[in-house]
């Protein structure tokens, strides 16, 4: 399926802004101004994109520990996404939410996550609802390959296909749960997809540092869903540039790993030598949107900075809700 130029320029945008914003967080948490854990996701920007760039607003999709790229993805201001990650007041959730628990209902976006597996329960839920409107919408629940051991995961699959719900299983394979390998993490020799698809659901495998592979795969995946087949799992192998955590000093891994797949398996690299060499769009196109990437990063912090924060009284607000 061709991509116009159009949105081929949006697709690359959207990789970009997530790699930089990661990149800029790197540098911005040694200053100390930045608290709590954050984990970042550079290196996997195909693959929020390319699920994401199919959906609207009306579906939904639950994120990891691992959030901002999701976020971006499906349509969450970036400024104010800074502003919470800062602690502002005038975060996407006031402030009290920061890098692990972003939320934009109005956007699909139903949470970061800081429990590992914890986000596909909620997903199975939100497709409960997408299969009682009737309306064609789904719900994915973004999980790495640490959520695949998780009872909560297997529950989640197992209830999918008993209900046979609108949720698609989006498992980011970067090769680490945290600190230990996939291949001794995960008995079936490192392979998700088939875990899911012992639960009685169709599954797809693509590769997750190409984004025309995830954009393919994804459109298949979700027209199977959709026309009403039930639940669906796809497992993306993908790459993670950082460490688990910003500080992980990653002794785990192997001498030249990091540069080997920055240099070979980067995301934007493979789609920037795709479109061009392919005359799709050119360099200077692309370099057009990395300045105007940059440009907004930096406006971003800034703004993050100077912004508001919560105030004592505030702590007492958001904790219930009243229906």
């Amino acid at each position: 399926m061709q991509l116009s130029r159009d949105a081929l320029l949006r697709s690359y945008r959207q990789m970009k802004v997530i790699r930089e914003f990661e990149e800029r967080l790197h540098t911005e948490i040694m200053t100390g101004e930045i608290a709590g854990f954050t984990h970042l996701y550079c290196g996997q920007e195909a693959v929020a994109v390319g699920v994401c760039e199919h959906l609207d607003n009306v579906d939904k999709i639950i994120s990891t520990h691992r959030g901002h790229g999701h976020c971006i993805a499906k349509g969450c201001d970036v400024p104010t996404m800074m502003k919470e990650i800062w602690g502002s007041a005038e975060g996407t959730c006031k402030g009290k939410g920061g890098s692990m628990h972003i939320a934009d209902i109005d956007q699909g976006m139903l949470g970061a996550n800081g429990i590992v597996g914890g986000g596909a329960p909620i997903a199975v839920g939100a497709a409960m609802a997408a299969k009682m409107d009737g309306q064609g919408k789904v719900s994915i629940a973004f999980s790495g390959d640490g959520a695949c051991n998780q009872g909560t995961t297997f529950e989640a699959m197992n209830m999918a296909v008993v209900t046979k719900v609108p949720a698609i299983f989006v498992f980011e394979n970067n090769h680490y749960s945290e600190h230990t390998g996939v291949d001794y993490a995960v008995g079936t020799s490192g392979d998700i997809a088939s875990r899911a698809e012992a639960f009685g659901m169709k599954v797809w495998r693509g590769n997750g540092v190409d984004f025309f592979s995830v954009y393919e795969t994804m459109r298949e995946v979700l027209d199977y869903v959709r026309a009403g087949n039930g639940p669906a799992a796809v497992e993306f192998d993908t790459e993670r540039f950082f460490g688990h955590f910003e500080g992980d000093p990653q002794r785990y891994r192997g001498e030249g790993e990091l540069d080997r797949i920055r240099e070979q398996r980067d995301c934007l690299k493979i789609f920037r030598e795709k479109v061009t060499q392919a005359k799709l769009l050119d360099g200077a196109d692309l370099d057009a949107v990395d300045a105007e990437v940059m440009s907004l990063i930096e406006a971003s912090v800034e703004g993050a900075r100077a912004a508001a924060r919560p105030t004592a009284e505030d702590v007492l607000t958001d904790v219930y809700i009243s229906y």
